[in-house]
């Protein structure tokens, strides 16, 4: 991956309407966005019909077409390619769950990481649901679990991102975990 600042100046003057940049910026950061949904991908189920190279296409899509986007720099960019990827990945999973008319809802546990494990079929419309709820109690929390679950992103990065120390992220994370567990375990989804 190109630097940081190399990449910055490149989202600094895409937000200024410069599409060279954006041209210049894509190998850039293409490979970092394509092992984050490759990392995130190998917990989906056997069959997803997204490969990482067609999730990595839908989110650069989805980031092209935001309008007046204030890039402030890598991270911030890797943080909403997160969020994109997450309401990819969960629309296609509320879209397979309807199809089977609710049927078919899989467990979800949490490791130390936090990755999800149900032998590969993660209930990401579960854990939408419970980051949903936990953002409108706490959006600080949500924000790192999203950083850190859907866009890979290291404490440092999600520390940077959301201005605040990195022993807060940490607390943060440990205390979101938590909660999002037991709001899972409510709605019977682990």
């Amino acid at each position: 991956m190109a630097d940081a600042a190399g990449v910055t100046t490149l989202l600094r003057a895409w937000s200024r309407g410069d599409q060279r940049a954006c041209d210049q910026l894509t190998p850039l950061v293409y490979e970092e966005l394509h092992r984050r949904a490759r990392h995130y991908l190998r917990a989906e189920r056997a069959n997803h019909t997204l490969s990482p190279t067609a999730l990595v296409h839908e989110v650069y899509l989805r980031l092209v077409n935001l309008n007046e986007v204030d890039w402030q720099d890598r991270t911030h960019f890797f943080a909403l390619a997160a969020r994109q990827m997450r309401r990819i990945l969960v629309d296609s999973a509320r879209a397979r769950k309807y199809q089977k008319h609710g049927g078919g809802a899989v467990s979800v546990t949490f490791d130390d990481a936090f990755a999800v494990v149900a032998t590969r079929h993660p209930n990401l419309v579960a854990i939408d649901d419970a980051l949903s709820a936990l953002t409108a109690q706490d959006e600080r929390k949500a924000r790192v679990v999203e950083l850190r679950f859907f866009g890979g992103l290291t404490n440092e990065e999600i520390a940077a991102e959301l201005g605040i120390s990195t022993d807060t992220v940490t607390r943060d994370w440990q205390m979101a975990k938590l909660w999002l567990r037991r709001e899972l375990r409510r709605a019977g989804a682990i």
